[in-house]
């Protein structure tokens, strides 16, 4: 393609919105995404395999993604899978990036109402992109033909129009069962565009390590993504012992992460690295002063140490009994976050 430039004037974020969600795709073919360029007055641009849409806004030209070797098998007759337009940049850390995505959701959220889904990507985004390191969450507005997605980008969030089909079989054909065959976590409400919407099957974590390395990134990345999700995530972990499935953990996460331990008596969690309310006074606000004893505040966006936490938590539901990773169970009530039912594919844990 001859880049050219594109000659209107920049569109608001909530009006850019609208319009996308107003465009008649219809199969995502070469001319109707011409028609849509057209409508928008963006000039085509770059090359055949990394097509643009020259938007003339300062975050950046919008993407257009063929459908390639990692999509044709998802796809029934699209040409292309998404068009992606970066709508705002912000400096590398945590804390800006979800500062920036959380802006684009309530500007979007007053626009268009409640998404009818949201979650994280984790660390494999649509058709096996890798996520920005800080988080991945996004939300979508679903549509029976085309879906509207605000998604972490590189830089920034971005705006992403794609056909439905194709990003759900997709996301339903990673449900074989194979170890971190989803990452991330998925969670839809009541709305009546979420009619038909199916869930793939998760995956069981066969060793310790692995609960490690999952719980580790879902833990690392929870503030920042609670952050620019506009949520607060309460998640009870229980352990299966020989004497029951008490509760060993409680995971409580706004625009900070504290976990709560509830060590049986003969656990030194002192020694495993958990501290008391002396230690995390910023925890007090979170719970008693002593109920539960033993607990840590991990900080906000970008500060928990997902993996040091994750070995803590590991370390400390073995000690207390559990043998295997199915005994490490996460609480049902975990799974209904403002309005929102989650499902914490990335962790590959039961819930019970």
């Amino acid at each position: 393609m001859n880049e050219q430039r594109g000659s209107t004037e920049e569109l608001s974020l909530a009006d850019l919105a609208r319009r996308l969600l107003a465009a008649d795709t219809g199969g995502w073919t070469p001319d109707v995404v011409k028609a849509l360029s057209d409508e928008l007055g963006w000039a085509r641009g770059g090359t055949a395999e990394h097509p643009l849409l020259v938007t003339g806004r300062p975050s950046g030209d919008a993407r257009l993604r063929p459908v390639g070797t990692y999509e044709e098998r998802y796809t029934g007759g699209e040409s292309y899978v998404e068009l992606a337009v970066p709508v705002a940049t912000a400096d590398p850390g945590a804390a800006a990036q979800a500062a920036a995505f959380r802006a684009a959701n309530e500007e979007l959220t007053a626009a268009l109402g409640r998404p009818s889904v949201m979650g994280s990507h984790g660390d494999m985004g649509p058709f096996y992109d890798s996520g920005p390191s800080w988080g991945a969450p996004f939300l979508r507005w679903r549509g029976s033909t085309d879906t509207l997605e605000l998604r972490a980008g590189k830089a920034g969030p971005e705006l992403v129009l794609q056909p439905t089909d194709p990003a759900e079989n997709w996301f339903w054909r990673q449900g074989h069962g194979e170890e971190h065959a989803i990452s991330g976590f998925f969670g839809s409400n009541r709305d009546p565009a979420n009619a038909g919407l199916g869930f793939p099957g998760g995956w069981t974590a066969r060793s310790w390590e692995t609960v490690t390395r999952s719980l580790g990134d879902f833990l690392g990345a929870l503030p920042a993504e609670a952050v620019a999700l506009g949520v607060g995530f309460g998640m009870p972990f229980y352990g299966r012992t020989g004497g029951g499935a008490p509760l060993l953990f409680d995971v409580t996460c706004g625009d900070r992460l504290s976990i709560g331990c509830f060590a049986p008596d003969g656990v030194d969690a002192a020694a495993l690295g958990w501290g008391t309310v002396a230690e995390h006074p910023g925890t007090a606000s979170v719970w008693r002063d002593d109920d539960p004893l033993w607990r840590v505040d991990a900080g906000g966006s970008g500060e928990p140490e997902g993996r040091a936490l994750a070995e803590m938590l590991v370390a400390t539901a073995r000690a207390a009994g559990v043998t295997e990773p199915a005994g490490l169970i996460v609480g049902g009530e975990a799974e209904y976050v403002d309005g929102y039912h989650v499902r914490y594919y990335g962790l590959g844990l039961p819930t019970g």
